[in-house]
This record gives C-alpha cells, structure tokens and sequence, in this order.
C-alpha cells in the first residue's frame, strides 16, 4: 500500500511521510504493533533519500505514533483508535435565535456572488495590486529584527504600545484632543462596534443612526435587538429637522454616525452641519459613535476634522477608525478612540473574547507607518481612486442621467433611480456580466428598492464605462 504515498514538491517529503503514516495510523489501517517497512526499503519505494525517511519515523517517534526497537524496526504504539460509527447529533433544532438571524443577514451567503470574468462593482474594498509589498516586507523583516521573539508572545489586549502612541498622534493630526483618551486597537471596525454596542446598550435601547447606514452595523444592530431609528439623509449628509424629531419622540441611547463619504452613499457631511449635530446630541446627552470611514481617500476640497474634533477636551465622541477600506484589509485592523476610563471597560471586553488582535500585525503596521510608508502609498492610493471616481461619476451621468447620483469620494457612488427594482435589475446585470450591490441592505425599513451601490475600487479603468453602460442599457430593457 505504501506505493500510493503522493509526494507533492510544495512540501518538505519528510513531513508528507509522516502524515501520511500518521493518518493511516489514526484510521486504524495501521494496527498496534504492525511492522513499518525499514527506512531503506521506503527510500527505496519512493525514489528519496534514507535521511528522508529517517526524519519522518523520527518525528512519528516524537508524536507518539511508532515505537522503534533497534535491530528490529519501527513499530505502531498502542494508539486508542475508535472502530465504531461515531455520535451523530441532529443540529438544526440547537440553533439558536442569534445564530440563525446572523445567517439570514450574512450577506456573503444571502446575496450575488461575484464569479470570476465579472466586473466587480459589488466590491468596496481596496485594490491589492496597489499594495506596497516591498515596503511590507522590509516593514515585517525590521520588525522581527528589532523585537525577535518578544513578538510572537501574547501581548496586551489594549494594543501595542508603538501603534497606541502613532494612533495617538494619528487623530490629533485630524484635530481630536486626545487628553483623557485613549486608544483600543480592534479587528476591524466591525470587532470596534460590536464592543461598543454590547457595552453600552441592551435589548430594546432606541440608538438612532443614518436611513442608510453600513450594513455591518445594521446587522449588529439587528443581532442586538436594539430599536432602530433612522433619520433620511439629503445631499449634505444625516437631516437634522429628522433628527430633532426622532429625538423628541424617543429616549435615545446613543447615535452612530458615517460624516465622510457615508456608507453607502458616499455623502460627505460639511462642517457646520456637523456642528449642527454635536450640538443637537450634545445637548440631549446622546453619545455618538463616530465611523472614520475612508477620510483618508478624500478628491477635492479641505480636510473636513471629524466630529470627534467638534468637543474639544469632551468625552461624548467615541471615535472608531480602521484601514481596511484603504490598505491591507486581511490584517484586520481597526481602532477606538474614547474617553479613558471607558476604554478602560471596553478593553475588559475585548480581553475576554480574543485576548488581544495579533501583535504581529500591529507591529508591522506601525512600522510600515513609521518609515513613511503609507504617506508614499496614500498618495499614489489617491491619484488612481480619483481617476476611477471621475470616471465612475461621468460615465453615469453619461449614461443615466436620470439617475440621482451621490458621491464626494472614497470607494464608490450610489445611485437612486425611479421606476426599477435594484433587485431585478441586478438579477439582469449578473446575465451580462456585471454585478452591484442592491441599496436595499443598507437600509432600516422597506426602502431602497429603487437604489444601487456601485464600488469602483477593484474595476479595471477600462470597465468602468463598459460596466455602467451594461447597467444602462439593461435599466432601459427592464423599463419597457
């Protein structure tokens, strides 16, 4: 039987070997006691080298698997093997509530698919070819270089230290006055809101937000049971007569806001309305959650300071910022900007789920940072996101100009159009080869149906137009 042995070059032989035995062992093939064959006779069998042979019988000794008795050979332990047909439960009635409601809003399952040869206008996230894997790798080898082992040990649950203090420095940079906060480092936003949510609501608390807002804090907002209350937004971002209203009828616990380039409209709040909201939330001891999406990625125009920088010395604005719309998404990394004390607690929750987000990534990132090597990258990030933004906002008006399109910057537009269905327009696109994201998973109620976004960030320059073309045309065809 041993013949069969596939040796694949993508791995060392010696440890193919062993896994091999191993699994065979495991199963039961390979009784207690039976006789491997000699390491010359495998060698031998599988056309390597002795040595070979002897590394693996050599680690299956340290694993427990064989027995070697010299002038004899290598023998199978007394593994306990189960010969029976195994436990089989049935599941589907143990599912919980929670569990299943998170299937039904996973949009990775629930929605269109992006396949291969389509033109992904579905997709948000950054363009990888852009990434600067030069300056990563020599960002990672410094990084092991200067702290070797230390690195790959648990660290702390509130972060790396060199990363906490940049951050620091990061958010004064946008104009928040960081004395009597501190910074928590997360996996991603999503890991941000979801401690925030669980620590500071519970089942039933009015929290108000933009209608649309992010679909990922819609779905923990869902999951969490709270009481959902949008407020509609016009070209200037969250309205504040629908926000004074929603006030005066309910208790509200606490506000999430996306003030540059929304999500999923891409509407960029000014800073007197800004203003306006603080004042208005201040004023009712409503805290705010504030989502730093993609300010980094702005076209045209000044740097807008996010509301967190409205408060001065203030601890109302809980600030939450992440990189993963902008650079290096699998890393997962993401961060809280709060009041100190209240980081405090935040940084008990987030040590009693995942102890701490890697430290590996931490550090490298802040070293990437500290060489310079994201302002070199941003810059170039910029000038070709510009470019596909620009041709992404002329091709529509090009080519749907009856549409109502939003949009100041960042990843993608979004589009409202009279008289469709985004869903059976989808359903024709994904015909031709195009796919989009329906408007109506952004928003809290029945709405959105006549709405679409389109990310322009993983699009070739050239299928842009083509792509907004094929969407046209098809708007027209399914208008008939």
């Amino acid at each position: 039987m041993f013949h069969n042995i596939e040796i694949d070059k993508g791995q060392p032989i010696y440890i193919q070997i062993k896994n091999y035995f191993r699994t065979m062992i495991a199963k039961g093939m390979l009784q207690k006691g039976e006789r491997l064959p000699s390491t010359r006779e495998l060698s031998s069998l599988l056309k390597v080298s002795r040595n070979t042979v002897i590394s693996a019988y050599e680690s299956l000794v340290d694993d427990g698997f064989i027995n070697i008795i010299e002038g004899k050979g290598a023998f199978v332990s007394d593994i306990n093997i189960s010969s029976g047909g195994g436990w089989v439960t049935e599941w589907e009635s143990r599912i919980n509530e929670y569990a299943r409601e998170a299937r039904d809003l996973d949009i990775v399952k629930q929605e269109a698919v992006w396949e291969k040869e389509m033109i992904p206008m579905s997709s948000i996230s950054p363009e990888p070819e852009l990434f600067p894997m030069e300056d990563f790798k020599r960002a990672f080898m410094n990084i092991i270089s200067l702290e070797g082992y230390k690195i790959l040990n648990y660290g702390y649950a509130q972060g790396y230290k060199p990363l906490l203090d940049y951050l620091t420095g990061y958010m004064e940079s946008k104009g928040v006055n960081t004395e009597g906060k501190s910074v928590l480092i997360t996996n991603g936003f999503t890991e941000a809101f979801e401690i925030l949510i669980s620590s500071l609501t519970k089942e039933g608390d009015p929290i108000l937000c933009e209608n649309p807002t992010h679909n990922t804090a819609l779905k923990i907002m869902k999951l969490r049971k709270l009481d959902i209350l949008g407020a509609h937004m016009d070209g200037g971002g969250i309205s504040i007569q629908e926000v004074k209203r929603i006030i005066e009828n309910n208790k509200v616990k606490l506000a999430y806001i996306t003030p540059s380039y929304h999500n999923p409209t891409g509407i960029t709040m000014p800073w007197e309305r800004r203003i306006e909201l603080y004042d208005i939330l201040a004023g009712n001891d409503i805290p705010i959650i504030e989502n730093g999406f993609n300010e980094e990625l702005r076209y045209f125009g000044s740097h807008i300071s996010p509301i967190a920088a409205i408060g001065g010395r203030g601890n109302g604005v809980i600030y939450t910022g992440s990189f993963s719309k902008i650079l290096f998404p699998g890393l997962r990394l993401g961060w809280i900007v709060a009041d100190t004390a209240l980081i405090d607690y935040l940084e008990s929750v987030k040590r009693s789920r995942n102890i701490h987000t890697s430290f590996l990534d931490q550090a490298i990132l802040y070293e990437f940072f500290r060489e310079g090597s994201f302002e070199k990258y941003i810059k170039k990030a910029r000038r070709v996101y510009k470019q596909k933004y620009e041709a992404a906002i002329a091709a529509v008006r090009q080519n749907i100009p009856q549409a109502m399109l939003y949009g100041d910057g960042g990843l993608h537009i979004f589009i409202k159009h009279k008289g469709i269905n985004s869903r059976n327009l989808l359903s024709e696109c994904i015909k031709k080869g195009v796919i989009f994201t329906p408007g109506d998973i952004f928003y809290i109620n029945d709405e959105g149906k006549d709405a679409f976004r389109l990310g322009f960030s993983r699009v070739r320059a050239d299928d842009i137009e083509i792509g907004i073309k094929i969407i046209s045309s098809t708007i027209e065809n399914i208008r008939e």
